[in-house]
């Protein structure tokens, strides 16, 4: 079954690229991913997914196949198993970017293939666990490529300043 997926992150196509590359920066960001290793263009990692009322831990691997940073195009195989032997899931991942304004935009075409018991779920409960989990992926994103938020002074060095309100008892009256 074919996924696509589109969204827009606050950052140059340099820097998307680059973070892209660090699949540990962006398991971080993916929710219930956990890479154990990553060497080369390999990475073996694990996934918790829930589907309806089914949860599984997928352990697997994945490979960066294309690397074109050219056509800013990345292609990832990636495949594991369940620990409890609800099935397997294979995804080959297609990603490709380009400057739009000072952000760049980004499109994921993903050919997933589940068997076991995650098969029963139709196309629909895919596409909706897979827009949550892709929502959550990109807020994450965004949120870690944000500028640094300011605070206050007064806030930021930990002093409080309770000024009381004008005609409040401890305010000074005027006579």
């Amino acid at each position: 079954m074919d996924l696509t997926h589109q969204f827009t992150v606050p950052t140059s196509v340099e820097e998307t690229w680059n973070s892209f590359l660090d699949i540990g920066s962006m398991a971080e960001c993916f929710p219930g991913a956990q890479v154990t290793s990553a060497e080369g263009d390999t990475f073996t990692g694990t996934v918790k997914v829930k589907l309806g009322p089914i949860a599984m831990v997928y352990a697997g691997s994945g490979t960066f196949v294309e690397k074109d940073e050219a056509a800013r195009r990345l292609v990832v195989e990636a495949k594991g198993r369940d620990k409890r032997g609800n099935g397997t899931a294979g995804a080959n991942a297609t990603l490709t970017m380009a400057a739009e304004g000072t952000g760049t935009k980004v499109e994921i075409v993903t050919d997933l293939a589940v068997t076991g018991k995650p098969a029963q779920f139709g196309r629909g409960v895919m596409q909706d666990v897979s827009d949550k989990l892709l929502g959550q992926f990109v807020a994450c994103l965004e949120q870690k490529s944000a500028p640094p938020s300011v605070e206050p002074a007064s806030e930021a060095s930990g002093v409080e300043t309770n000024t009381p309100a004008p005609g409040s008892p401890s305010w000074p009256s005027a006579r």
